[in-house]
């Protein structure tokens, strides 16, 4: 395949912090950054994956990490998809991106199509010599989880390009993330950790929440991302005082009030940041005030980011977007001016934006609209309330109504307890929200489903 590009960096092996205590680990391996790239995981494959069209399809974080360090600067494209992903979307993620070959550490898994397999191993010395490097176009999928996937390709500088270098002097970070690394909120983390000098704890989708924070309280973590979700879920383990960390990290869902005066609370002593990110958009901005929403300020372009809001939709512009859909030509990334339209709606309140849902999220009472992510701000701050999902149920007269899934804590979880919470959450819920927003029906469970990548798994009731 061809490659139109010139190299705008050196490859991620290159680029990748030298320290020798800085490390990647994860359940299935511990090795440094530095031995990580000068060896090799792929048996003496790499000359014959020069140039080439590859699927990262390891099963494990680990093992796609050291693909993704070893193939960068060498294959023409990377197609790192995420673990959950069926035989049939993966075949097509193939197809679309006019795949060569398949990276994987596991025979048994169903690509959906049959394609020349490498398997990554154990790193061993690496004899094999490396070559000018190219430049190594990176393809992640997009969010959703039905239909054929769009794959969405990123130049490594745009990837790296909310990633600032460390201080002189600044004390190395001890990484840890929720999301998967083959995920775009995850990627990023990945290469912050590896341009930097940091250590990098990763997790598998078979380990115990409690395992994944023993390892984290024993390498003494001390910046820490996920979603909402993720975070909620920690704060409600016993696990979570088991860690202090020094930095909070946030994005993938909005971050309302609720869970960020719940991490300020439990964690006082740590910075806690949300971000907006995209994987076409790429980093938006970070906030740091504490505050849910954004300054509207920030429409003037923070660190060279170009911001408008079109019809209430947020739309962004900078080096950090993605360049194209991969293998589809029928579909428009950014418009004629460079601005990708995020689909994520806000509204302006005084100095500051506010997230109000996605697009494609809204549900429709009676031809009137509700972002469901707005009344479960509202349900959030409950001081009784862990959690909340809101849903449509469908409706013959209206179309659809408004109905909640709440997670109580504990201690709000009896019986008598639960009639007064509900009867408060309606009573807050009529008094800040129009008529149309307000749940019809309040139901109490055990758990909220969650989605591969960290997200509440939303749908009709």
């Amino acid at each position: 395949m061809k490659m139109s590009r010139p190299l705008d960096l050196l490859s991620l092996a290159r680029a990748a912090a030298p320290a020798e205590d800085a490390r990647l680990r994860a359940p299935a391996g511990d090795i440094s950054w530095r031995s990580a790239v000068e060896s090799t995981a792929l048996g003496g494959s790499r000359a014959a994956l020069a140039g080439k069209s590859v699927l990262i399809g390891a099963s494990s974080q680990f093992n796609a990490a050291l693909a993704m360090l070893e193939l960068d600067g060498v294959a023409a494209r990377m197609v790192i998809t995420p673990p959950d992903f069926t035989a049939e979307r993966l075949a097509s993620a193939i197809a679309q991106a006019e795949v060569d070959a398949i990276i994987c550490d596991d025979g048994t898994t169903d690509f959906g199509v049959e394609a020349p397999r490498y398997f990554v191993s154990a790193p061993t010395p690496d004899v094999e010599p490396r070559g000018e490097s190219i430049a190594t176009e990176w393809v992640l999928p997009t969010s959703g989880t039905t239909g054929a996937p769009k794959l969405v390709a990123h130049r490594l500088d745009g990837l790296l390009g909310a990633v600032r270098p460390r201080a002189a002097g600044e004390p190395a970070p001890v990484w840890a993330t929720f999301y998967d690394i083959r995920r775009y909120g995850g990627m990023q983390i990945f290469l912050r950790a590896a341009t930097s000098g940091a250590t990098l704890l990763l997790t598998d989708a078979n380990e115990a929440l409690a395992d994944h924070v023993s390892r984290m309280a024993a390498a003494g973590v001390t910046h820490l991302s996920g979603t909402p979700s993720h975070w909620r879920r920690l704060l409600m383990s016993p696990d979570a005082a088991r860690i202090a960390p020094a930095y909070v990290r946030l994005s993938g869902e909005i971050a309302d009030r609720a869970i960020l005066d719940s991490l300020a609370a439990f964690y006082p002593q740590a910075k806690i940041v949300h971000a907006y990110a995209s994987t076409e958009a790429g980093v938006g901005f970070e906030v740091t005030d504490g505050r849910e929403g954004f300054p509207a300020s920030y429409l003037d372009g923070p660190g060279g980011v170009e911001m408008r809001v079109v019809d209430g939709s947020l739309r962004l512009k900078s080096r950090r977007i993605a360049d194209r859909y991969v293998g589809r030509d029928d579909l428009k990334l950014a418009d004629d001016e460079g601005f990708v339209d995020t689909d994520d709606l806000v509204e302006r309140v005084g100095d500051r934006y506010f997230f109000k849902g996605r697009r494609a999220g809204t549900i429709n009472v009676g031809g009137l609209k509700v972002h469901p992510e707005e009344v479960e701000q509202v349900i959030n701050m409950h001081e009784a309330v862990r959690m909340s999902l809101v849903k449509a149920r469908r409706n013959p007269i209206t179309g659809d109504l408004i109905v909640a899934q709440v997670m109580l804590k504990e201690s709000d979880a009896t019986p008598e307890r639960k009639r007064a919470v509900k009867d408060e959450i309606l009573a807050t819920c009529r008094a800040r929200l129009d008529r149309h927003k307000t749940p019809v029906s309040i139901d109490f469970v055990p758990s909220l489903a969650m989605s591969a990548g960290g997200k509440l798994l939303r749908g009709r009731a």
